[in-house]
């Protein structure tokens, strides 16, 4: 009697760990992957695959006429293909079988399973890799925007118009023989003028800056090839620097001078290095006359600059308008409406 209770015992215990194992909305519900297929644990792919089209040619929705019977069809239908899709699935069978053998993980098998059916089907790396390539399509399509929008200004300017003039008309760009332009209209003529100038200024204008002719190296793909490359001659420009101006003390040449008033401007005055790109050469040598690479020097320029700054503020109408307004209605301030 004590052995067939404890036998009744185990089997019980058995048959509720076995149904913790199945839960609803998870793989198959509340049955069994395996058994919806009537095959076993052990089956291999192939034989899942001929279980799946044994019941599926039984269950299809079209195998059965009557309203009812096709109803039911197509509910174990869904079964048998969900089934089906779940035990050919390495990862998704890997996980199912674990949670079969483990029914105690509620947690865990609720984590692989959202895991698994959320996650992104596609490579990260593919994602990745298009991800900076559209941006570095942008970013180049968008540099060449600003160039050409720079090139129809100046076309649009009489002083760099008459100057593009004079160097196509000097190189024989342009056509000037009548006889030649003959058989051919005002706006064919307009066009082809138009597109030498355009050429002319393309060839012979440095534009600097945020307009400047695109570089297919500043493009983003472009610059995260070549960054071991970058840190690596960085890393050797930053050691031979050490090495000759403060291990040997040698005089800065005028790179070397431009670099150092480049980094104070940016560090004090937040200039980026476009900006820095579109100073005039005239600008430049300024700053190597004042000596600014030397920081005392720097520093008491720049607060030259600022209070000159400050005071041509103050001069104007606007600014003033703007601090009578802050000063009786800005911020902080309470008034009373009219009655």
């Amino acid at each position: 009697m004590e052995v067939k209770y404890l036998l009744l015992c185990i089997w019980g215990l058995q048959t509720i760990s076995t149904s913790l194992a199945y839960i609803e909305g998870l793989y198959c519900g509340l049955e069994n992957c395996y058994d919806v297929l009537d095959v076993d644990r052990d089956a291999t792919k192939g034989d899942i695959s001929k279980a799946y089209r044994r019941l599926a040619r039984k269950w299809h929705p079209d195998m059965h006429k009557s309203s009812k019977a096709k109803e039911k069809a197509t509910l174990q239908f869904q079964k048998i293909a969900n089934a089906y899709e779940i035990l050919t699935d390495e990862e998704q069978r890997k996980d199912y079988d674990h949670m079969l053998d483990n029914p105690d993980e509620f947690y865990s098998v609720y984590y692989r399973y959202y895991r698994r059916r959320y996650a992104p089907k596609v490579d990260v790396r593919i994602v990745i890799a298009v991800t900076l390539t559209v941006i570095s399509v942008v970013q180049y399509l968008g540099q060449m925007s600003n160039y050409n929008a720079a090139i129809r200004y100046l076309i649009q300017q009489p002083k760099y118009r008459m100057r593009a003039m004079e160097i196509a008309k000097t190189e024989g760009l342009l056509q000037t023989d009548k006889k030649k332009q003959r058989g051919k209209s005002k706006e064919e003529i307009k066009e082809e003028e138009e597109a030498v100038l355009k050429k002319v200024l393309t060839e012979k204008m440095d534009i600097r800056g945020g307009y400047s002719k695109p570089d297919p190296y500043s493009v983003l793909w472009v610059q995260l090839i070549l960054s071991p490359y970058n840190i690596l001659m960085y890393i050797l420009w930053w050691g031979k620097w050490i090495w000759r101006f403060t291990i040997k003390k040698e005089e800065y040449g005028e790179e070397e001078k431009l670099y150092l008033i480049k980094s104070y401007l940016k560090k004090y005055s937040g200039l980026t290095n476009v900006q820095w790109e579109s100073l005039e050469d005239h600008q430049r040598e300024d700053f190597l006359n004042r000596e600014l690479w030397i920081l005392e020097k720097f520093q008491e320029w720049k607060k030259i600059q600022d209070e000159e700054a400050k005071a041509k503020l103050a001069e104007s109408a606007r600014y003033k308008s703007y601090r009578r307004f802050m000063k009786n209605h800005g911020v902080g301030q309470m008034t009373f409406g009219p009655e």
